[in-house]
């Protein structure tokens, strides 16, 4: 039946009143194809929208890894923007929004590629979409070349290590060193792999299979601020360099000159070591080798104020106000869940200032939601696009206290 698409859902997929889901559309699009279960797959497109292009990447229509291809890059900054605009608008809040910061292509520098055998050798890509299946790819637009040029060895690594049976997952992180592999799902690793696996020191700076590290060549590290830190194996990383630089940059602004600042949820101190250029900083994290890796590198930094650490679950144990009234400015980037315990301390708390770095515009809203009712402005926010032409919303956002100087935000208190 034909349908005529009235905008993007949060997933990417265009949605037609139902309502009915269909990939690959636009807002404004009339098209046509079979309903099954509320999803029209494999929809015709009778009228395109003017914002509709072709697809710059060959694997687009079977690859898994970008949903968003067929839009301009002007409609998709708009309706970034857009989802962030809607999940404030859902918490009776608005604030102005900073330019977006979209990082450029092939520039991803870690990502999780699939692997299996087959009977003529293996498979190395993305997983199609809402599918199990492996879509090889030959280049990408997203990943950093340096992560593409380890495509022959991941396939042989495949055949020496899988089943055809079972999928592996490479987790590649590009580091100063070299790319950074962990591998999951693979045989275990008997001696035959022990004496195989140490022949890829040539492509790989550190490789760890399943638990066990097999060979680090060199400590694959990143470079944050003045500080040096080889994260633990799989650890969290921002996705890209110039994503993160614009995180940093903004996180500077809100925390400005503060003597005393907290970092919660702080990884390997991406933010925690840069900001200690200029202040003393407290970095909280409930991952102790993350937490381990942040104290190497402050360690054998110079140049950089006192820094602490401290691993604490902060889900089941937040910060309480005692504790959060010694800080001058905090900075919390948590998971996708957002940071409601937390949030509910820090309004209580009434820290000077705030910076919130997000990976979900729904959480986000609630928790900004949370500080603006305990009489925090919300003074502006900022998309950064770290991943382009998928559905995924990252930001970063200023609040402050009323005595700091700033606008106030609709919806206060």
């Amino acid at each position: 039946m034909s349908l005529k698409i009235a905008r993007l859902g949060h997933q990417g997929d265009g949605i037609a009143p139902g309502p009915i889901f269909v990939p690959l559309t636009l807002p404004g699009e009339e098209v046509e194809g079979e309903i099954i279960g509320g999803r029209v797959e494999d929809a015709r497109i009778l009228t395109p929208s003017t914002d509709r292009i072709s697809a710059p990447c060959r694997h687009f229509r079977n690859c898994g890894g970008c949903s968003l291809q067929h839009a301009t890059d002007a409609f998709l900054e708009d309706w970034k923007q857009d989802v962030l605009r809607m999940a404030l608008a859902g918490q009776g809040l608005e604030a102005p929004f900073r330019p977006i910061h979209v990082s450029p292509s092939r520039s991803r520098r870690r990502a999780s590629l699939a692997g299996t055998r087959t009977k003529k050798g293996a498979l190395i890509g993305f997983h199609a979409r809402k599918s199990e299946m492996i879509v090889p790819i030959s280049d990408c637009l997203v990943l950093h070349p340096e992560l593409l040029a380890a495509l022959p060895a991941l396939q042989q690594m495949t055949r020496l290590g899988g089943s055809r049976s079972a999928v592996l997952s490479f987790a590649l992180t590009r580091s100063e060193a070299g790319l950074d592999c962990m591998v999951t799902g693979g045989k275990p690793l008997d001696a035959g792999l022990r004496m195989a696996l140490p022949h890829y020191a040539d492509h790989f700076a550190r490789l760890t299979w399943g638990d066990e590290t097999v060979f680090t060549v060199s400590p694959p590290v990143q470079r944050f601020g003045p500080a040096q830190v080889t994260p633990p194996p799989g650890a969290f990383l921002q996705a890209t360099a110039e994503g993160e630089a614009a995180l940093l940059a903004a996180v500077q602004e809100v925390v400005g000159g503060a003597d005393a600042i907290l970092d919660l949820f702080a990884g390997c101190g991406t933010f925690t070591l840069p900001l200690a250029r200029n202040g003393a900083v407290h970095a909280v994290e409930g991952d102790a080798g993350m937490i381990a890796a942040l104290d190497h590198g402050r360690r054998h930094a110079s140049g950089i104020k006192p820094v602490t650490s401290e691993t604490r679950d902060l889900f089941r144990r937040p910060l309480l106000p005692d504790e959060l009234r010694r800080f001058d400015a905090v900075v919390i980037d948590p998971p996708r869940a957002g940071a409601e315990a937390q949030m509910a301390e820090l309004a209580k708390a009434q820290v000077p200032r705030i910076a919130m770095v997000s990976c979900n515009p729904v959480s986000f809203a609630r928790d900004a939601k949370t500080l603006v009712d305990a009489g925090y402005h919300l003074n502006w926010v900022q998309v950064v696009d770290q991943f382009r032409w998928s559905p995924h919303v990252e930001l970063a956002a200023s609040l402050t206290l009323p005595h700091i100087g700033t606008k106030p935000a609709k919806g206060q208190g």
